[in-house]
């Protein structure tokens, strides 16, 4: 039967799995590479969707699909587009390359998977970004922007020290919102290359799932949970304190 083992699990996470500090490194590796290309290309989008007038409301909608699509048909169909002998995008390389490249083996290689993965991820939540990020460059009074022209400011004198730092609580809540989705970044892992090729994509929390319904170490796999709720937690609070001391110093300002 089971036995109580105190601490000894989380004791064997921590010191003695070396699988665990692989899928984490590979969970963070993936947080911030998806993650931050997100906010980039978010941030860029939508301060050139800020510009429009007219088409603004349509070009969002359509921006805005990847979003609506669910995590597991978006899988399926990155899965038959990274396809190495009938995927389009062999395909298109080839095409663009007049036939001097071969196929790819985008999931089955241990330099592409990884990245294979993040594209996906990136074409499915940079729209979310950009959503959020347009929000709150709607919010920034116009008086800001009309003062600094007045004072003489450029463009690039303009988006640093107005757009930015007024976009920046927004973009920190956004943040972490799509911190704590990315790690736990489970289904397009799981439709695309079960954690492989070997574990070069094996996140934090498909290496639960192994653990706890593949080897059915339950004890083990609720350490590894809790675990995860810890970092989540401690990351949240680092984030939430930040827009704290940033509300207290516009409190405190005159």
């Amino acid at each position: 039967g089971p036995q109580f083992v105190w601490f000894q699990n989380y004791l064997d996470v921590l010191f003695h799995d070396e699988r665990f500090w692989n899928s984490m490194r590979i969970t963070f590796t993936l947080i911030v590479g998806a993650v931050g290309t997100e906010f980039v290309l978010g941030v860029g989008l939508a301060l050139l969707l800020n510009r429009l007038k007219r088409s603004r409301s349509l070009i969002t909608s359509l921006l805005l699909i990847p979003v609506m699509i669910a995590p597991v048909v978006s899988g399926m169909m990155w899965f038959m587009i990274y396809d190495d002998k009938f995927g389009p995008l062999n395909y298109l390389i080839e095409t663009l390359s007049f036939g001097h490249v071969g196929g790819t083996a985008w999931l089955a290689t241990t330099g592409t998977a990884l990245p294979s993965v993040m594209v996906v991820d990136i074409w499915q939540w940079t729209p979310f970004v950009i959503l959020i990020a347009l929000a709150g460059l709607q919010s920034i009074p116009l008086e800001l922007y009309e003062a600094a022209e007045v004072d003489g400011c450029g463009a690039w004198q303009t988006l640093w020290n107005i757009t930015l730092p007024m976009l920046a609580p927004v973009m920190v809540v956004g943040f972490l919102i799509r911190f704590m989705d990315a790690f736990k970044l489970f289904d397009i892992v799981y439709l695309l290359t079960r954690g492989g090729p070997g574990s070069s994509t094996e996140t934090i929390s498909f290496y639960t799932y192994i653990r706890g319904f593949k080897q059915f170490s339950i004890g083990y796999t609720a350490a590894l949970a809790f675990i995860q709720l810890v970092v989540i937690i401690f990351v949240s609070k680092l984030f939430i304190g930040y827009l704290q001391r940033q509300r207290g110093e516009e409190v405190a300002k005159p």
